[in-house]
């Protein structure tokens, strides 16, 4: 993990409810990850989100994995998604995926199709965060923040 990389903004839990998708998931995956979190009783990564506007780049199926269990809080990468550290490609080769895109497929509430976007971190690499599933699920959280200065 790169300290002071410049877009990345620290490990922080996020109130579930904050956090806009902006794109569908494969039901089958999110039933899938549920699974090893019950098992192990923790996430071990964060999901990727934008800052600003509180938009999931990365973690889809992780995030409605949490929410089918209950959770209150998300642990995220917050980072600013105007760095030219942070790329989006397409996972589909017909559909040419831009930042702006992805902003707006999140804001308007029509998603996506499932696995688009594909978001890639220059010179970075997300920590693991292994949080506890029963802090996720705790509804007055005390503790937000897992980690600053990212």
């Amino acid at each position: 993990m790169r300290q002071g990389c410049g877009f990345a903004y620290g490990i922080r839990l996020i109130p579930i409810e904050e956090l806009l998708e902006h794109e569908e998931v494969i039901e089958e995956h999110v039933r899938l990850l549920i699974k090893p979190i019950l098992k192990d009783d923790m996430l071990h990564y964060p999901i990727l989100v934008e800052m600003r506007r509180k938009v999931i780049l990365d973690g889809h199926h992780r995030f409605n994995a949490l929410k089918r269990l209950g959770a209150a809080y998300v642990p995220a990468l917050l980072i600013n998604y105007s760095s030219p550290a942070i790329k989006v490609l397409s996972w589909r080769p017909e559909v040419k995926v831009t930042k702006g895109l992805v902003i707006r497929a999140a804001l308007s509430r029509r998603k996506l199709p499932p696995k688009t976007s594909r978001h890639v971190l220059i010179g970075y690499r997300v920590p693991k965060v292994n949080v506890p599933l029963k802090r996720l699920l705790i509804e007055n959280n005390r503790f937000p923040y897992i980690q600053d200065n990212v």
